[in-house]
């Protein structure tokens, strides 16, 4: 193993697929409270919204991002991601399992390496988790949840695969992420899932890979995750991609998106994993206080943007 200091220091951002943009921001601010930081198109397919949800400020590892994109619901299974775990202040679980229920969902409290956590599902099947703990976010005052019960970013992601070494390799070797525990699966306590930490751990920076072969491959769609994405310091971005190609992994290269910068690398068994840095951020074009109120492009998209917003369904 290479003895290289590079290291993620947790989640950066989940981006998954929707396809009702206004029925997601609906939920997602409505009943989660988050916010709406940016409103943006996918800049490889600039028909697609681009949402992200966050805290107040957009803080790296608190982004949850949303695709939006006229397919039918996923249809769960191996080589996926199957959970994405949101990060709330400790004390608060009971509070969001009276709020969730009180909103129709339906909420089941399970163990998570030790932790306590509360599942549940949004209204398109996107498989979500909530667990307390890790570094606080920044509450926003226009949230429908108050200050004190805000969820402060995102906790471990759950990757469902059918092998377990050939993925642990790459995470180790190329990502410098270390094994961290095993615990039995909520829902089948006969299998085994394996935590794999990032720097110092914690539940921003773990994750939680869930090993059954027996399973067939998911079908992307909504409901599903598109792809992870890990933090990276922002002055060790190019260092980043001379070891990954080092490694003879066959990586996107460095691609520029604007408020961060990123580099996206397919896993053994099919899972996209990005990295990204924390700068420059979200508020480069837009006032803190106006985040996510209009639709802002990448500047290379600027000349098109007629083009562009003539595509798009109005969100509200």
């Amino acid at each position: 193993m290479t003895t290289t200091p590079l290291t993620p220091h947790g989640l950066h951002h989940v981006t998954a697929v929707t396809a009702d943009a206004r029925a997601n921001l609906q939920f997602y601010t409505g009943v989660l409270g988050m916010r709406l930081v940016k409103k943006t198109v996918n800049q490889d397919d600039v028909t697609a919204y681009h949402l992200f949800f966050a805290d107040s400020v957009g803080t790296p590892g608190s982004d949850l991002t949303f695709f939006q994109w006229p397919v039918p619901p996923e249809q769960p299974g191996n080589n996926s991601v199957t959970r994405t775990s949101l990060r709330i202040p400790d004390g608060t679980l009971d509070w969001w399992h009276a709020h969730l229920s009180a909103h129709g969902l339906t909420v089941t409290p399970v163990t998570r390496h030790g932790r306590p956590h509360l599942d549940f599902s949004d209204p398109e099947g996107q498989r979500l988790s909530l667990v307390e703990g890790g570094p606080h976010g920044t509450p926003w005052e226009g949230s429908s949840v108050p200050t004190d019960k805000q969820i402060h970013g995102l906790g471990p992601s759950e990757l469902t695969l059918p092998n377990l070494f050939p993925t642990t390799r790459v995470l180790e070797r190329a990502y410098h992420m270390t094994p961290a525990g095993t615990y039995p699966d909520p829902e089948q306590p006969e299998r085994t899932i394996h935590v794999y930490a990032m720097h110092d751990g914690g539940p921003h920076a773990e994750l939680h890979l869930r090993i059954d072969p027996t399973m067939p491959p998911a079908r992307p769609g909504a409901g599903g995750v598109h792809h992870i994405a890990l933090r990276v310091q922002d002055d060790q971005y190019h260092d980043w991609n001379t070891h990954l190609t080092a490694l003879g992994l066959r990586t996107s290269g460095e691609v520029d998106r604007h408020w961060f910068h990123s580099i996206y690398y397919r896993e053994p068994q099919g899972i996209l994993i990005e990295l990204a840095t924390d700068g420059p951020g979200f508020t480069v074009d837009e006032h803190p206080d106006h985040l996510g109120e209009t639709l802002i492009l990448a500047p290379f998209l600027e000349p098109r943007r007629a083009q562009i917003e003539a595509g798009l369904t109005p969100l509200t």
